[in-house]
């Protein structure tokens, strides 16, 4: 009964004069009196119709009535703008959140992509040189001694890469690129592992266990490079 609108129960405008709203009372309570017409009979709706003119009826109750409608539509107004604003602001905070992830994303690209990805290159694409010159005579002890100070140099541009990679979390947008890039370190650590057995006892199997481990980590490169 609190929530219901008197004006609305008596169908008048919020601006009618007293004498309409006297009018509209005496013909909604004609209509709905059960003496008047069964089929129209409604307690309820009666109820509600004399309550309306109870307050709408009287000058003050109705001035009383009309200032706490108006609070109550400028509270309504209100609400209708803070849910607004609400909307705006999950609808920023989305964009905002959008933005966090590309600017995540191009940190770790720049800071730990860019710089692995430079050293993994020169490792990789620096060893068939090597090969090849130690190939001129494998137990030339000046050759062995170059090859093993290559190893070692692979070694620490190695090392300086992994610790580049755990430095910061991968997006998980980048999560296979990560992923890849992992697998791929380990190749190369592995296969230096196995080429550094080759000085120790000349057996080329060693050599050959790592350049095919070299090659897998070269597929897994390529395989980066085409998602970024």
């Amino acid at each position: 009964m609190t929530d219901s609108n008197h004006y609305e129960t008596l169908n008048v405008n919020p601006q009618a004069t007293q004498a309409e709203i006297k009018q509209a009372y005496r013909r909604l309570a004609k209509q709905f009196h059960p003496d008047s017409n069964q089929e129209t009979e409604d307690r309820e709706q009666i109820i509600r119709i004399n309550a309306a003119y109870e307050v709408l009826g009287d000058v003050k109750s109705r001035q009383s009535y009309d200032r706490k409608l108006g609070h109550r539509k400028k509270n309504d107004h209100s609400d209708r703008q803070q849910r607004t604003v609400n909307v705006q602001q999950q609808h920023r905070k989305k964009r905002q959140t959008g933005k966090e992830a590309d600017q995540q994303v191009e940190e770790w690209l720049r800071l730990v992509y860019q710089p692995v990805n430079k050293l993994v290159c020169g490792i990789l694409y620096s060893l068939q040189t090597q090969i090849d010159e130690l190939a001129a005579d494998p137990f030339d002890d000046e050759l062995l001694e170059q090859f093993q100070a290559y190893l070692q140099s692979c070694r620490d541009d190695l090392k300086q890469a992994q610790t580049i990679f755990r430095s910061l979390p991968n997006p998980p947008s980048l999560a296979a690129t990560a992923a890849n890039l992992y697998y791929c370190l380990n190749q190369i650590g592995d296969g230096l592992g196995e080429l550094a057995y080759f000085p120790l006892n000349y057996d080329e199997s060693y050599l050959h266990a790592g350049l095919e481990m070299f090659r897998i980590a070269a597929r897994l490169h390529d395989d980066i490079k085409s998602m970024v």
